[in-house]
């Protein structure tokens, strides 16, 4: 053809056609693939296929543009594809982080002895620490609901840790056994 025709979206798929085996020779180039160059190259027939150009004054020129910036849009996506993949790889736990089966019962064992440890708290204590530690409550806000003051509010909190602490250091093996023994203090 020559190179100052002007040949239509329908010319444009003949051009194609004629000039297949270059532009395939092009974007393997590009690609490194040949594979993906016959990806590439159906792509490109499909837009010309969905969207004819008008009147082109270069089809074979206007084709080879069009297959370069297919070829580069798909590198570009390769790329970012890459690096998606690899970022959500890092943020994958490895084996070490993951909890065996053992150290998952243990922990649920140790949840639960906390959870019965919170139970056996006197009222006001067991609210205040759920006040604070699960709602977010500031110790202020607290002291207002309960009718303390916010000294008094620290001193449950501190004996809240300590049998929580104490209770921990039981362990699981001791945690059947134990029975938590509070001193229940004078209501207010």
């Amino acid at each position: 053809m020559k190179g100052n025709d002007t040949t239509t979206g329908g010319g444009l798929r003949a051009v194609f056609l004629e000039r297949r085996t270059v532009i395939i020779r092009l974007l393997t180039a590009r690609l490194g693939s040949a594979d993906e160059a016959e990806e590439v190259a159906q792509d490109l027939w499909i837009k010309l296929e969905r969207n004819p150009a008008g009147p082109v004054a270069e089809p074979a020129a206007y084709l080879f543009k069009m297959a370069n910036n297919l070829a580069t849009d798909r590198r570009v996506a390769g790329r970012r594809g890459q690096a998606r993949d690899s970022h959500w790889v890092d943020l994958q736990p490895t084996d070490a982080e993951i909890p065996s089966i053992e150290r998952e019962v243990l922990g649920r064992d140790a949840l639960a002895r906390i959870g019965v440890a919170i139970a056996a708290m006197p009222e006001r204590m067991r609210t205040a620490l759920i006040q604070f530690r699960l709602e977010g409550l500031a110790q202020r806000e607290i002291a207002a609901n309960l009718g303390i003051t916010v000294s008094g509010v620290e001193k449950l909190l501190a004996r809240a840790y300590h049998l929580l602490a104490a209770e921990n250091e039981l362990g699981a093996d001791l945690a059947p056994q134990h029975s938590l023994r509070i001193e229940r203090e004078p209501e207010q």
